[in-house]
């Protein structure tokens, strides 16, 4: 740790591994439930393609509109596995783009081709913006919240 600094600067590859593993099953899974959920309404039989298959990503049907909708609820509850996880507003750009990268990693091994479907790609351009700006803004939230300094915070401090 630096002299002088506020927090721990130090690279810590374990932290740093479990906060993206953490971050992806915490977005997978509600990302399952959210689809899940999306398929009961529309009619449709669950399956793992509704996630990873780039081709189910359209306006055409209610079951393609209702996977975007899904998609895009769970960008905002991903903010909030964000500010539970990462807890840090300048780290949430690199924890979006990293699990997008990861999702497009995943993608294209599950369909055997790069996704090259337009909408695909608006979508997680979409999604990984409102992930990275919820996710920014909870955690500038907790940031800004005054920290108690003085013979008050002194006090308080003794009489736990």
């Amino acid at each position: 740790m630096k002299g002088g600094t506020f927090r721990n600067t130090q690279w810590d590859p374990t932290l740093l591994t479990s906060q993206i593993l953490s971050m992806q099953f915490c977005v997978y899974f509600s990302l399952g439930l959210l689809v899940f959920v999306a398929n009961k309404l529309a009619g449709d039989n669950y399956s793992l393609d509704h996630i990873f298959e780039y081709h189910e990503i359209h306006i055409y049907d209610l079951g393609g509109r209702l996977v975007i909708c899904a998609f895009v609820l769970n960008a905002f509850v991903a903010s909030l596995a964000l500010w539970c996880i990462v807890r840090r507003a300048k780290l949430c750009l690199d924890f979006s783009c990293t699990f997008h990268l990861l999702h497009l990693i995943i993608c294209w091994w599950y369909n055997r081709s790069f996704p090259a479907n337009a909408s695909w790609w608006l979508l997680n351009v979409i999604t990984a913006t409102i992930m990275c700006i919820g996710g920014e803004f909870l955690c500038l939230q907790t940031e800004m919240k005054e920290i108690p300094v003085g013979y008050a915070a002194l006090n308080q401090k003794s009489d736990v």
